[in-house]
């Protein structure tokens, strides 16, 4: 095969770590804001996290959850209440402590000391307290339950060591907190969403995932249990893409959160919350990226098919326009993935080749050029952004007849969805290895398997406590993390790695992001 030259200037097996930068310069998803820690999200990739919220909100109306919209600013005494749940948060909190602010006298400003506010408000980390008062107001009877709310907004957790989309100090999110009678019931919605993000992931964003229960080390604060999503990205490391936590009756003792029940009695509300964020582009970038940039599942794609007529400034530009118009409406007829196809026609100035390039570098599932020849005989020249070069490592176009390239689009757009995720739990499922049995057989792992070492499935006993504690510094020594525990995992059946006791379930070992 032909030496392939590709749009990208830093390839996955270099540098990674730039890659990934570069990704989403030249794919034109984000820029740095000049505020430490915060980004500005352009059109495309905002576009892609508009699809996100979109698919995904259409998944929690259906499970009957309402969205609402919660303050900004929590009194610190709200967090106060909670001890542990505010030491979880406490590194990373932003704080509000003035209300106005003055000269000082040399051209700057500076805080007034007179505004200084009775109490500090903290810029919320998480929702948890906010909501909590809300919902002491609102629940009084078991009728008033279960009570399902969902908040899309923005959160600050002032991260020392930033990457976009992975780990900025604000991104938006979506948070669900919901109160229920009885601990069952709070389960059950625990793992409706669980199984929603793990939904969401595999079906609209390609990327396959682990669904499962976090070690006791690694639960939310002040949860019970949690539960996460877990995905590999192309160079072995896991992404959490996704929590759910069963809160017990913590959250609802602190707030105040009771109910008279069906005997006039008073109890606790059992509560969960559960969210996901923006960091699902950083997946789907870690994912499905390659060395000519980004590749965007049609699900989630803001225009899943972009038209490029070679114009030529020249009079018969206007024929080749209406060709290639009456083209877009053709295709915005069909249907794909349950939805109609979203297709754009790019006429703005400039080389039908450059603009290619930009739009492969985006992502757009498929791209079409038209010019006037193809619309003399008919036809159009399509290339699917998943299968890019030939073997003459050239763009592999295939020149369809403009009504079979319209009519076959959803199954083209279908194909190019299955393909992507295919691809990623191939990727995933040969880089898990199983069959470890000691801490020095993992270490040497981790120190042999090069750049990629993927993950590792390792017995466990379920140490708590102290025991817990120690194989967690250990790990940490390694650069390692617990994932989770496979919710559908094989059963245990030896002994647990870490503590030589009778293992009781299996776990994911992996470096993390």
């Amino acid at each position: 095969m032909s030496q392939i030259r590709h749009a990208l200037t830093v390839k996955r097996a270099d540098d990674f770590a730039q890659w990934y930068q570069e990704v989403i310069s030249a794919a034109d998803l984000a820029e740095e804001s000049g505020v430490r820690g915060c980004m500005v999200i352009k059109p495309w990739g905002f576009g892609i996290w508009e699809r996100i919220q979109h698919l995904m909100d259409r998944r929690i109306k259906a499970a009957g959850v309402e969205n609402c919209y919660f303050p900004l600013f929590i009194p610190l005494a709200n967090f106060a209440r909670e001890a542990e749940h505010v030491d979880g948060f406490a590194k990373e909190m932003a704080v509000v402590t003035h209300h106005r602010l003055i000269t000082d006298g040399k051209g700057g400003l500076v805080p007034d000391p007179e505004a200084k506010l009775e109490e500090p408000l903290v810029v919320r980390p998480t929702s948890e307290t906010i909501i909590g008062d809300a919902m002491a107001r609102w629940v009084q009877s078991w009728r008033d339950l279960p009570l399902l709310t969902n908040q899309w907004a923005n959160v600050v957790r002032w991260e020392m060591r930033t990457r976009m989309f992975l780990r900025t100090s604000e991104f938006l999110w979506q948070e669900g907190h919901t109160a229920h009678e009885t601990r069952e019931d709070a389960l059950a919605e625990t793992h409706r969403a669980l199984e929603m993000y793990r939904a969401c992931a595999e079906d609209d964003l390609a990327m396959p995932v682990i669904a499962g229960e976090k070690p006791e080390n690694e639960r939310f604060p002040g949860a019970v249990e949690t539960w996460s999503i877990e995905a590999m990205m192309q160079d072995g490391k896991a992404l959490q893409a996704g929590t759910s936590h069963y809160l017990g009756t913590n959250f609802a003792q602190a707030s105040g959160i009771r109910y008279q029940d069906r005997e006039g009695g008073q109890q606790y509300c059992h509560t969960t919350s559960w969210g996901t964020s923006t960091r699902l582009i950083g997946g789907v970038i870690m994912t499905h990226g390659d060395d000519d940039g980004l590749r965007v599942p049609p699900a989630i794609a803001p225009w899943q098919v972009v038209i490029l007529p070679m114009l030529r400034d020249q009079p018969e530009d206007a024929a080749l326009i209406d060709y290639c118009r009456d083209l877009k409406d053709q295709l915005a007829a069909q249907m794909a993935l349950g939805e109609p196809v979203r297709a754009l026609l790019d006429t703005k100035p400039g080389k039908v080749a450059a603009k290619r390039w930009d739009w492969v570098r985006k992502g757009a599932p498929v791209v079409i050029e038209v010019g006037g020849r193809d619309m003399d005989n008919g036809v159009v020249s399509l290339l699917r952004r998943d299968r890019l070069w030939n073997a003459a490592a050239k763009p592999d176009f295939s020149a369809p007849p403009v009504a079979d390239a319209a009519g076959s689009i959803g199954t083209l757009l279908a194909d190019i969805q299955r393909s992507l995720y295919d691809e990623a739990r191939a990727r995933r499922d040969g880089n898990i290895k199983r069959g470890l049995t000691t801490l020095d057989a993992l270490e040497t792992h981790f120190a042999d398997g090069g750049p990629f070492p993927g993950w590792v499935e390792v017995q466990w006993a379920r140490p708590t406590g102290a025991a817990l504690d120690r194989v967690v510094e250990q790990l940490k020594a390694l650069k390692l993390t617990i994932r989770n525990v496979p919710r559908d995992g094989p059963a245990a059946d030896g002994s647990c790695l870490f503590t030589g006791a009778p293992a009781v379930e299996r776990i994911y070992i992996a470096r993390a992001y």
